[in-house]
């Protein structure tokens, strides 16, 4: 299995190769030169695995066994996994009137991002083990990326992590969770601006070959396939719940099961179209917050960033540059990186592109949407309680608004992402007019001192936070190879 670039100009890349890149160098994402399919009978004999082990099984057919032997990423995945609250890890939760929930926050910071990301630093921390060398996370986050690869990474050797936040634009425990933490590894950085403002300097760092190749850095964001590739299997789980494919015949159709995703960066859709791409017949509904690219770009082809981000109830997914749509072009232009080059470079360039019409009917094909404001928001975090005493995050209320406002086919299967716990969303929680017993985790954070550094608003932000961050990585770099701590 081999990776190319979604621009066209980088292939030949295996998982090693991908996993330490983030962005290629033609500045495009990551995907695999050939999708590979899923077909009926596999399915139907994955049916009994659990997530790890689909996890497992996913993840071997883009990983050869010549980088990771099959028994070592068994051990590798498992590791990764066994922290979590649940012993199954997922779970689908079913309430009434076909509202099916498939619970991905049972990992340290409460949020989906933890599945992958757990997994990704392990695949790292191995291969930079037998490298015997270091490397540097360098990651932005709206809200749960940043606590999940510090909470993942910490304390590890040869590994640090960096992690940009947008000041008063996350939740205190999403803060708390990145702040609280005070291993050396650790460098924790407050922005005054948006995720998307974020995403900027961090471009031009990355951009920087000199820099990446000095300071080792690599992007757990979900510009990295690995992120990506451990996303594939909780779609691939809810089908194999929810279908009934085991009571399938062999010479009939699978039958489909529709999915209902939160989204702001694209990441876990994106997933999605992947896995529609390898054969598993689901119907993809991307559902949105008043930051609403995705919605109008599936709607109307218009690929259109809006004025500033909006803030919502459902802050995690405040994001004007779903960045990993870039993947789904590529996927419904048959890998013509040619094209998504053009239409990339375009909207960088000046913040919007107008779909080709026949870009814009397939995409249009693959998934649907939906906009949910935060009325919208609180209505259903309310509703869900009144109707099931289940208590919904308000990006989950995002895509569980679906379920309440659009009609039901009979016979249709629907599986709702929870993409994080409640409990990191009190400010939410409190609007809808609702409480809950907090988790004794998230009051210890109350208790833990602090440790984070300030990146201020200026007239030159963009280049005066770059100048910031490559001081630190400098610095980083300087302390470990004088085998000396950081924090002193």
């Amino acid at each position: 299995m081999l990776f190319c670039s979604t621009r066209g100009e980088v292939r030949g890349r295996d998982f090693e190769d991908v996993l330490f890149s983030g962005f290629a160098a033609d500045g495009g994402m990551f995907m695999p030169e050939n999708v590979p399919t899923l077909a009926p009978d596999t399915l139907r004999r994955w049916r009994g695995l659990s997530y790890t082990q689909i996890v497992v099984e996913v993840a071997s057919l883009f990983i050869p066994t010549r980088l990771i032997p099959k028994e070592e990423l068994q051990a590798l995945v498992g590791a990764a996994l066994s922290g979590f609250s649940v012993p199954e890890v997922v779970r689908v939760v079913e309430l009434k009137d076909g509202l099916s929930i498939l619970e991905l926050f049972h990992g340290d910071t409460l949020a989906f991002k933890d599945l992958a990301m757990t997994c990704t630093v392990r695949f790292l921390s191995y291969f930079l083990q037998k490298r015997q060398c270091r490397a540097t996370v360098l990651v932005g986050t709206s809200g749960d990326t940043g606590g999940s690869a510090i909470q993942s990474a910490k304390g590890l050797s040869g590994l640090d992590v960096v992690v940009i936040y947008p000041r008063g634009r996350v939740t205190p425990v999403q803060e708390k969770h990145m702040i609280t933490c005070l291993d050396d590894n650790v460098h924790v950085f407050a922005a005054d601006g948006s995720s998307d403002d974020i995403d900027q300097a961090l471009r031009r760092l990355f951009a920087d070959q000199d820099l990446v190749r000095t300071h080792g850095l690599i992007s757990l964001n979900s510009v990295n396939w690995s992120r990506v590739m451990i996303q594939l299997a909780h779609f691939i789980f809810a089908y194999l719940q929810l279908s009934g494919v085991e009571q399938t015949d062999a010479d009939s159709a699978l039958p489909e099961v529709e999915v209902v995703v939160p989204t702001g960066g694209a990441g876990n859709i994106a997933a999605g179209c992947i896995v529609k791409q390898m054969g598993v017949p689901l119907k993809l509904v991307a559902m949105v917050n008043s930051n609403d690219i995705v919605h109008r770009t599936v709607t109307s082809g218009d690929f259109t960033m809006a004025a500033e981000v909006k803030q919502t109830l459902a802050s995690a997914i405040d994001i004007q540059d779903p960045y990993n749509m870039e993947r789904v072009f590529w996927l419904l232009l048959g890998g013509d990186g040619s094209s998504v080059r053009k239409m990339m470079e375009e909207f960088q360039r000046t913040h919007t592109s107008i779909l080709p019409k026949k870009t814009h009917e397939l995409l249009s094909s693959v998934m649907s949407t939906g906009r949910v404001n935060n009325e919208g928001i609180v209505e259903i975090m309310r509703r869900c309680w009144e109707e099931n005493q289940y208590l919904v995050c308000p990006h989950t209320a995002v895509g569980v608004w679906h379920h309440y406002h659009c009609p039901h086919h009979p016979g249709l299967r629907r599986c709702y992402i929870a993409t994080a716990s409640p409990a990191k969303f009190q400010e939410a929680v409190q609007k809808a007019g609702l409480t809950f017993d907090q988790f004794e985790e998230v009051c210890r954070l109350d208790k833990l001192p602090t440790r984070y550094q300030n990146l201020e608003r200026s007239e030159k932000w963009c280049d005066d936070w770059e100048r910031r961050l490559r001081e630190t990585l400098q610095a980083v770099s300087q302390a470990r190879k004088n085998m000396v701590s950081v924090y002193s």
